[in-house]
């Protein structure tokens, strides 16, 4: 039986772990990675990495959190494997404060996440502007030494990466069976959806090796998130600015913001700015379409419109595009298929 030939459009984190997720998942398949930007050059290279879940307005409690937990498992397993230097996924602890009580002072995922505890009062007295908070163990995933990992591990399965622009779903045919679009923006053009727009975040990487313990400004607008080799300071949220240019003013109020929370920032060093689009719409895309066209018929699974929340779902999200897939698959070698697809 000849292999069933799956492209999967996008090389971000969403799609190297689908692709991932797919080549685990569905055997006799071939599968091939394709992309005009591939690390560093991603929108997920600028991301913060750390997995604390946004919350997607439209898709059920239960659905976020099975998708939180298996992305949190997974890398979990990886930091505490030999493989954490490599993968760049490691443990972190520290503080989500707020300036007034949340409405919900336990979030669904507080029992993911290691140790989640109601902040004390002397903790508290480190953030005086604030008087609630919550102090977790999470995951960091450094996406600039986390995607070269989980590139090497695909091509290590057989999975071939191709540097390629698509302009169109329909270039695919007849040359692959299935496709799995993990473009993220570009499915404005790919997909023609309207629907998803950049949100610009702009973030600062700063030399600050004695700052251990991240912290979150309970809007989630306002962090300090340390890693292996910088520590990230954020940030902003420009709804529908596509610009990718650093804006020196938000740089000086991201830095001022971050200071406030943690003063001893004043003496960080080597400070370089990056910006991203993420892509936001208003659900998380996460299923098949058969497109039709002059007679041919071309089964897409769609992945993408994970906004700022992808790091964090990412594996969650990859098993359940890799479930749709092995439909596709299964329904491609039915007999009948022709008359279903």
């Amino acid at each position: 039986m000849d292999p069933v030939r799956i492209a999967v459009v996008g090389a971000g984190v969403v799609g190297l772990s689908t692709a991932m997720c797919v080549s685990k998942l569905v055997p006799g398949c071939s599968i091939t990675v394709i992309s005009d930007k591939f690390t560093p050059d991603t929108t997920s290279d600028v991301a913060a990495g750390m997995l604390i879940p946004h919350v997607y307005a439209d898709t059920p409690i239960p659905k976020q959190k099975q998708w939180f937990r298996e992305t949190f498992d997974h890398l979990f397993a990886i930091a505490s494997s030999a493989e954490a230097e490599d993968a760049g996924v490691h443990l972190v602890s520290g503080w989500q404060i707020f300036r007034s009580v949340p409405t919900e002072e336990v979030p669904f995922w507080a029992d993911v996440v290691l140790g989640f505890r109601k902040m004390t009062e002397a903790e508290l007295k480190k953030f005086p502007q604030h008087v609630f908070g919550h102090a977790f163990t999470t995951l960091k995933c450094e996406s600039p030494t986390y995607l070269p990992w989980l590139e090497k591990r695909l091509k290590g399965s057989g999975v071939l990466i191709l540097t390629r622009r698509i302009g169109d779903l329909w270039e695919l045919h007849p040359s692959f069976d299935i496709v799995v679009n993990c473009s993220g923006l570009g499915s404005r053009q790919l997909a023609g959806d309207s629907k998803i727009f950049p949100v610009r975040g702009q973030v600062l990487r700063v030399q600050a090796p004695w700052v251990k313990h991240f912290i979150r400004d309970g809007s989630g607008l306002t962090y300090i998130y340390p890693g292996i080799s910088n520590v990230i300071l954020g940030g902003t949220r420009q709804k529908g600015d596509w610009n990718l240019s650093p804006d020196a003013e938000i740089s000086r109020d991201i830095f001022s913001r971050c200071c406030a929370l943690e003063p001893s920032l004043h003496g960080a060093c080597d400070i370089r700015e990056k910006v991203g689009l993420r892509p936001f719409r208003p659900g998380l895309r996460l299923q098949t379409e058969l497109l039709a066209q002059d007679g041919r018929r071309l089964p897409v699974v769609h992945h993408y419109g994970h906004g700022s929340g992808g790091i964090s779902v990412h594996w969650g999200t990859a098993l359940e595009a890799a479930s749709l897939v092995g439909e596709c698959v299964r329904a491609l070698r039915t007999p009948t298929s022709k008359s279903k697809l």
